[in-house]
């Protein structure tokens, strides 16, 4: 193990590693089944197509881990990424809507997408094309990638990673701790507009964030490695009890009727190499090729901010700001993505949760690996993994979002090359909600300030493009 993942090279432990690996499991373990309620209308286009859909995240997410933890030796997780899942069921929508074909079988003709995609970038990789365009991203921007990121985690905590559904809409759409709960006038403005027992759910979703958040806090400032794990296990058992007295629910009731029967059989007749490349082509050559270049630029940079981001707040970058073995990352990120259109879901990427393992003191592959062994027992247990409550997971994302702020520092504001990049980058990310339409933002803004200020031969010709 020792030799294998170089721990005391890279000053961590057995112990450090495995907690940091529960801690982002934890913290990205919503993915697992909302993944497949994203891709199917929550069910709506049948329960076996959500059945392989879930067992594809699952495998596709652990061997995409296992890979980063064995080529790379870095501590990165991934899974479906947020945004791109999203847009592949709109894609698959369309689908629909141009052939007239089933949902199943529009499904079938999209993950053709998401299998050139991975081919693509896995020979990007290989090739280290992408390692060159990590490579051409200035010092500065990349500079301000994590703190952009960091406000993007804390968007997430306190916006749209808890949505509470209630009686004053007719659960029709959720209210959201941020934009309802405190952007409400008076408490019983907010009262009125949920209901009683939505309020109530409400409240006690923002206390146990809070809770949870400073137990973290507290715990980090008295050196206590493990931390966020111990700060989200707090927060759950006070959601739990929370929800047994004053909402009358037993919170492990799932438990009870749960199904621990891996559909495998679902995923062999849906998803597994179901390609169906003469649906595909029924939307048109430049439909087709548009949409792939999309994926391909989104889920680039995504993954290339991730890792950048992360790196940089866990010392894993040098003098340079470059990352060693990013080209091993990149590979296992591919991988991950051939891996997941083979089994039946959208594009894998690394995701920015990882910072949470990070900030445990993740340090090497082993956390990786704990990660990845997390998510393919998940195939068996998943109902465990779906009583982690978010209120929990948004005081983790919170307090990882504060403390990649901490990477401002190292950017010049007194250089105009680098304030503006990354000042747009800081509220680009947050509001579009994408990391990589904010790195571009930086990265236009940066070459057009550099062009038109007579420096343009400061500009790599990678940027440029």
């Amino acid at each position: 193990m020792e030799k294998f993942f170089k721990l005391k090279e890279n000053g961590t432990t057995v112990r450090t590693e495995i907690v940091a690996g529960l801690t982002t499991f934890m913290t990205m373990a919503y993915i697992i089944a909302l993944n497949p309620n994203l891709l199917t209308g929550f069910g709506a286009n049948g329960q076996d197509l959500w059945n392989a859909v879930f067992m594809a995240t699952c495998l596709a997410s652990a061997v995409g881990i296992f890979c980063m933890a064995f080529l790379a030796n870095k501590p990165f997780a991934m899974a479906p990424g947020m945004g791109l899942n999203s847009f592949f069921a709109v894609v698959v929508g369309n689908i629909v809507g141009i052939t007239g074909m089933s949902y199943t079988q529009s499904f079938q003709a999209a993950l053709c997408i998401i299998l050139i995609e991975g081919i693509v970038f896995f020979i990007l990789s290989v090739l280290n094309i992408r390692e060159k365009i990590v490579e051409a991203i200035p010092l500065g921007v990349r500079y301000g990638i994590s703190p952009a990121i960091g406000l993007m985690l804390m968007n997430i905590g306190l916006g749209s990673n808890v949505g509470i559904y209630a009686a004053g809409n007719e659960f029709a759409s959720p209210f959201y701790i941020m934009r309802d709960f405190f952007g409400a006038l008076t408490p019983s403005v907010i009262r009125d507009s949920m209901g009683t027992e939505g309020y109530t759910q409400m409240v006690l979703t923002v206390v146990t964030a809070f809770i949870g958040l400073f137990v973290i806090i507290l715990l980090g400032k008295k050196g206590v490695k493990a931390c966020v794990l111990l700060g989200m296990l707090v927060a759950s058992v006070i959601y739990w009890a929370g929800e047994a007295v004053f909402l009358g629910i037993d919170p492990f009731a799932g438990l009870k009727t749960a199904s621990w029967a891996p559909p495998f059989a679902d995923m062999m007749d849906l998803t597994f190499f179901k390609f169906d490349f003469a649906g595909f082509f029924q939307i048109g050559w430049f439909t087709a090729i548009t949409l792939i270049l999309t994926f391909c630029m989104i889920d680039m940079f995504d993954t290339i901010g991730t890792l950048v981001g992360t790196a940089s707040r866990a010392g894993m970058v040098n003098e340079k700001g470059e990352m060693p073995n990013m080209k091993e990352a990149l590979v296992s990120d591919a991988i991950g993505t051939v891996v997941g259109a083979c089994t039946g879901t959208s594009t894998v990427t690394t995701f920015i949760e990882s910072a949470a393992g990070v900030e445990a003191g993740g340090r090497t592959g082993l956390a990786a690996l704990t990660t990845g062994i997390l998510f393919l027992a998940c195939i068996f247990i998943a109902p465990v993994a779906a009583v982690i409550p978010a209120a929990a997971t948004s005081a983790a994302l919170i307090y990882v979002g504060v403390l990649m702020l901490q990477g401002l520092r190292n950017v010049d504001f007194n250089d105009m090359d680098q304030m503006v990049p990354v000042s747009l980058m800081l509220i680009g990310m947050p509001v579009s909600g994408s990391i990589g339409h904010a790195i571009g933002l930086g990265m236009i803004s940066y070459t057009v300030i550099k062009l038109f200020s007579g420096k343009g031969k400061e500009v790599s010709v990678l940027a440029r493009e």
